[in-house]
């Protein structure tokens, strides 16, 4: 009987969940500096804003309530004064585990294939020197790819993995990468880097893992480059299934710009960042 029960309140538990997530702008605000912002990290109570300004950077900051504060940290994602990570598409951040960096470049005129390149860095050194300079151990080329790269870390079966995912709308999958065998390859599509992958739907930006829910969620557009979409859903469902197995999809629509990254900033709240010169980054409250 006792076993029944949990299993209905797991159910109940489940649905309500699925049923019922919200999320709400609270607060808009510019933040200058980033040029077209393309993403947040938040990291031991830290927020790192990355962009590509006349260079790939990133920017730290931290809670004033609702508000960010400029620590007066910044690092020039270049070697030699040279723009290295030019658009930066994603932070892989956990713990003592490598830390990767995504670049994602669309075809120069009369190309057809996207640049998509992984960056093994020195997190701590980068954040000492200010640059890649010596701080860059890795360059891997994402050929396993379709459009663009975007890590992140999520764990599945007590493994973390490096997932990330395409933009377009031909083809796109969520790809998880050994990351040991990511931080040792030239490229992603060299045996063992590749772990398991499903498909999604078009239009992803960046993806964030909700590591107490099991839910990745992924951060995409409702068109190209226009209108909010956040889908929840459920990685070990997705992966057995070599689908995305969707929980919930909220769309933002009284915003029409191009939402580019979102990250938790607490239980029930988040930051969801634009590549728009104005209200680039976004407080909101989450409800489930």
């Amino acid at each position: 009987m006792k076993i029944v029960l949990i299993l209905f309140l797991t159910c109940v538990i489940s649905f309500m969940f699925r049923g019922d997530i919200q999320m709400t702008l609270t607060k808009q605000t510019t933040i200058d500096s980033l040029g077209a912002c393309q993403g947040v990290s938040v990291q031991h109570g830290k927020v790192f804003l990355y962009g590509d300004r006349e260079v790939g950077m990133i920017r730290r900051f931290s809670f004033d309530h609702d508000t960010l504060t400029y620590d007066h940290q910044e690092c020039k994602l270049t070697i030699d004064g040279r723009n290295v990570i030019n658009h930066p598409t994603g932070i892989a951040y956990h713990g003592n585990l490598p830390v990767f960096m995504g670049n994602s470049v669309k075809p120069a005129p009369g190309e057809t294939a996207w640049k998509a390149v992984i960056y093994c860095i020195n997190w701590t050194g980068l954040w000492k020197t200010g640059t890649l300079d010596g701080n860059l151990l890795k360059t891997i080329t994402d050929d396993a790819c379709i459009q663009g790269t975007r890590p992140e870390y999520v764990k599945y079966h007590n493994k973390w993995y490096v997932a990330t995912a395409d933009y377009g709308n031909h083809g796109n999958e969520v790809r998880l990468y050994d990351p040991e065998r990511l931080s040792q390859c030239s490229k992603t599509s060299e045996p063992g880097v590749l772990f398991k992958k499903f498909t999604c739907t078009p239009w992803v930006q960046n993806l964030y893992w909700l590591a107490d829910k099991g839910i990745i969620v992924i951060i995409q557009n409702q068109t190209e480059g226009r209108k909010w979409r956040f889908t929840y859903v459920d990685l070990e469902k997705s992966i057995q299934t070599g689908q995305q197995q969707v929980i919930k999809v909220v769309d933002i629509d009284e915003r029409k710009d191009e939402l580019e990254g979102f990250a938790f900033s607490a239980k029930k709240k988040g930051i969801a960042v634009t590549s728009s010169r104005k209200n680039n980054v976004n407080f909101m409250n989450i409800a489930w």
